[in-house]
């Protein structure tokens, strides 16, 4: 199959996350289930010729769609894709012959209970796990045991039988690494309570753990024993990663969905991940198109009747963020709070909100003018203009006590910077530092130059300040020269952020949250004028302050005076110089006009 649009649009939206991809032929099966720590990056590398192996040649040649799950960890990414190669076992995977599983902590449900590594998960236990390191569980046991000596035998041990002297002690004991609860040399509290420890230990809970084995590095290195220490630092290392539980794979037996919902406007999106034998093997987002005022809860409960009709669903349990409108038979709703089912959940409004980031890439892509349309729609609405502001036009002063005063106008069209029509102006008729008169000044200017020139005005003006600014524009626009432009004004608070859009005389303030777009947009182009006027500013400053007495020469250009400097090393040396010298350096007649300024 050729590379098309369709798959392109999807790869160029990829989020740079970890994840599980899946690959579909042009029937609609999977044929591929990989696992990335950087979806993106890692998908884009199949569609590049340059590195593609035979194999690899022939998968592409197959792909007609892609879908992804994307999740918190690349071992949750190991794990999940395990769980999808084993339901669909696509063609293209290369599939675990023996069908192992990844193993399980297991803690036995006895009066003694047992600790060790499982593949299989049965009933009459407790599972703490999956673990895509064998290694860390084995490091995990070793530590388990060596802080606590529980029996490693498989005797089925019983008080009453052990009171009644049915059991022997073995070597374990005597090479203490166990505590002998067989013969009753420990009590069956002591022995509950080390479990109750160890079961701490296997939810993650193992601040108290780490903290001891941290403090036992820090002396076995004080000590310059080094080895011991890095032997405990491995520990340690080992119960850090197992902090990390996953939620791809639980013990739980039902299956199980789990919903997500997310609006943004008149967009819904809802997610479903389809739990079976609590591993996670199916993922499906849809989306909705609200025509009326449809609650949540309306549309939470078609897009649950959708998604399990298409994912063939059947599970009795569902997990929701809130209660739907509605009530399946013999299928309980419920929204989880805490632990696996409330991560599950989680992991679901991770999905549904990257679909939703995804659909804004693509749909840029696709037609990038939509995006700017959309906030102009939106300006326009909350300052109730007649028509689009496709030409908006914002103004801002830039001085120090008045000194080397400027002002700069920056011009967006159909809301995008156009920066060949940006504007500096040097404040000439205004003494002393005075904003107001200095901004009626550029104004007129700017305004009275375009109506001579019979150029476009603009739809929108904004100030870059808050009242003051826009009484000041208003006077020239509507008293001076008699027009009618709507003028804006962007306040800023005393950290120089801005804090409000105000519109309308008197000026009122809109309201907008800092997090709306519109406001984005237009604290954007504040920043923007306020750049350019200061760029602007530092320009003047920094020539006059270079500028000497020599500009005021007429018929001395930069390159005479640049020589005459090189040469005499300062304005006083030229003024003191002969004519002689001065013609031995600029020439006879430049050099007459120089010695007649200074010695007329």
């Amino acid at each position: 199959m050729p590379y098309t649009d369709h798959i392109k649009q999807l790869v160029a939206a990829l989020p740079n996350t970890p994840g599980v991809y899946q690959y579909f032929n042009q029937e609609g099966k999977i044929i591929y289930v990989g696992k990335a720590k950087n979806l993106k990056r890692r998908v884009s590398s199949y569609f590049n010729k340059s590195q593609q192996s035979a194999k690899v040649t022939a998968l592409v040649k197959h792909i007609y769609d892609l879908k992804y799950i994307v999740v918190e960890s690349e071992t949750d990414a190991l794990l999940l894709e395990n769980n999808l190669i084993k339901q669909y076992q696509p063609h293209y995977n290369i599939l675990l012959k023996d069908g192992k599983t990844y193993p399980w902590l297991c803690i036995t449900k006895e009066e003694y209970p047992r600790i060790f590594k499982t593949r299989q998960v049965m009933r009459g236990a407790e599972y703490f796990g999956p673990y895509s390191s064998v290694w860390v569980l084995d490091t995990l046991l070793d530590l388990i045991r060596s802080i606590y000596p529980v029996r490693t035998c498989k005797m089925p041990l019983f008080t009453d039988k052990i009171e009644a002297g049915k059991y022997k002690l073995c070597l374990e004991y005597h090479i203490k690494n166990c505590m002998g609860p067989c013969e009753g040399k420990q009590s069956k509290e002591e022995y509950q309570k080390m479990i109750t420890e160890i079961r701490e230990i296997a939810k993650g809970n193992s601040s108290v753990i780490t903290s001891m084995l941290q403090n036992e590095m820090k002396q076995l290195a004080a000590e310059y024993r080094f080895e011991e220490a890095a032997a405990v630092k491995a520990k340690y290392d080992a119960l850090l990663q197992y902090r990390n539980k996953t939620v791809i794979t639980t013990t739980a037996t039902e299956n199980m969905d789990v919903m997500s919902y997310e609006e943004d406007g008149n967009a819904v999106y809802i997610n479903m991940l389809h739990i079976v034998e609590g591993s996670i093997v199916k993922g499906l987002t849809i989306e909705y198109n609200k025509l009326m005022d449809e609650a949540p809860e309306e549309v939470l409960a078609m897009g649950m009747l959708e998604l399990r009709d298409r994912l063939g669903s059947k599970a009795k349990t569902v997990l929701v963020p809130f209660i739907p409108s509605i009530e399946l038979d013999g299928v309980t709703l419920s929204i989880p709070q805490r632990g696996d089912k409330k991560k599950l959940l989680d992991l679901s409004a991770q999905n549904v909100k990257q679909y939703k980031v995804d659909k804004y890439k693509i749909s840029e892509k696709l037609n990038p003018e939509q995006r700017q349309t959309q906030v102009l729609n939106a300006l326009k609405e909350h300052l109730k203009l007649e028509k689009l502001p496709m030409h908006i036009e914002c103004f801002d002063n830039s001085n120090i006590s008045g000194d080397s005063a400027v002002a700069a106008c920056v011009v967006y069209k159909k809301a995008k910077p156009s920066k060949k029509d940006y504007r500096k102006y040097t404040i000439k008729t205004v003494q002393g530092p005075d904003d107001y008169a200095s901004m009626r000044e550029v104004v007129f200017r700017r305004y009275k130059r375009m109506l001579d020139e019979q150029t476009p005005l603009p739809d929108l003006i904004v100030a870059d300040g808050g009242v003051g600014q826009m009484e000041s524009i208003r006077q020239v626009i509507e008293d001076e020269l008699k027009l009618n432009i709507p003028i804006a004004g962007l306040a800023k608070n005393d950290k120089h952020q801005t804090r409000e859009l105000l519109f309308g005389f008197p000026p009122q303030s809109i309201g907008l949250k800092a997090t709306d777009t519109c406001f984005k947009f237009l604290a954007g182009m504040q920043e923007e004028v306020h750049r350019y006027a200061i760029e602007f500013h530092r320009d003047k400053r920094s020539k006059k302050q270079t500028a000497s007495e020599l500009d005021e020469i007429k018929g001395i250009g930069q390159e005479t005076k640049n020589k005459l400097l090189l040469t005499f090393k300062s304005v006083k040396r030229i003024k003191e110089s002969t004519l002689e010298n001065l013609e031995n350096c600029i020439g006879k007649h430049r050099a007459s006009i120089v010695y007649e300024y200074f010695h007329a």
